[in-house]
């Protein structure tokens, strides 16, 4: 802020050219040039207000533009509950949120913050998995269709999916329910897969 000062006084006090001031302080020509257009646009010549101090200056000169606070910011914690329902993704709750707020944040901005709201959740414990411990199994939440070649009809079907913790090699087969019926001989066709075996399903 002392150069600014000088600036100021060799310009409105001392009447000299914007060349001569920048040589006098040791500043380039667009340096000076940009300190007295910030000062003309801040209402400020020579001298200055006797209760200007340095902080006050770099204030009324270099303030920052108040950033947008009119765009509605997103109940992040409901999107994020959202987020684990079957085939919901940040592009559909987007689009949800433009539709009832069509100011709001651009796809771009909206997945960001989201993210930078989404590392201040507490983190999954990392586990290590040995070879051959551990199979993880279950039934997929969306459950997928069979066409019926014949007559063109849509079935529906569970998805029995079982995972190798330590290789993540994945098993996943269309079953009719998930009835005991289906789910026995599913972990037996999906053994019988890990250890290489060549049975074909029925």
């Amino acid at each position: 802020m002392r150069k600014l000062r000088d600036v100021l006084r060799l310009k409105y006090a001392a009447e000299l050219p914007q060349r001569a001031i920048a040589q006098a302080c040791g500043i380039g020509l667009g340096t000076v040039t940009a300190y007295l257009h910030r000062a003309a646009t801040a209402g400020l010549s020579w001298p200055l207000p006797a209760d200007l101090d340095d902080g006050a200056l770099e204030a009324r000169l270099f303030r920052r533009p108040a950033l947008a606070t009119d765009r509605v910011v997103p109940d992040w914690t409901s999107l994020h509950q959202e987020l684990k329902r079957p085939g919901v993704t940040l592009m559909l709750l987007w689009h949800e949120y433009r539709a009832v707020h069509p100011d709001g944040y651009a796809y771009s901005q909206f997945c960001e913050r989201y993210r930078q709201w989404a590392r201040h959740l507490k983190p999954s414990m990392r586990q290590v998995h040995r070879a051959g411990e551990k199979l993880f199994v279950d039934f997929s939440g969306k459950r997928p269709h069979l066409i019926d070649p014949a007559t063109g009809e849509e079935i529906a079907v569970e998805l029995f999916v079982g995972v190798l913790g330590a290789s993540g090699l994945i098993y996943a087969e269309a079953t009719r329910s998930q009835e005991l019926a289906c789910w026995i001989p599913a972990h037996m066709r999906m053994l019988d897969y890990f250890q290489g075996s060549t049975t074909v399903c029925d």
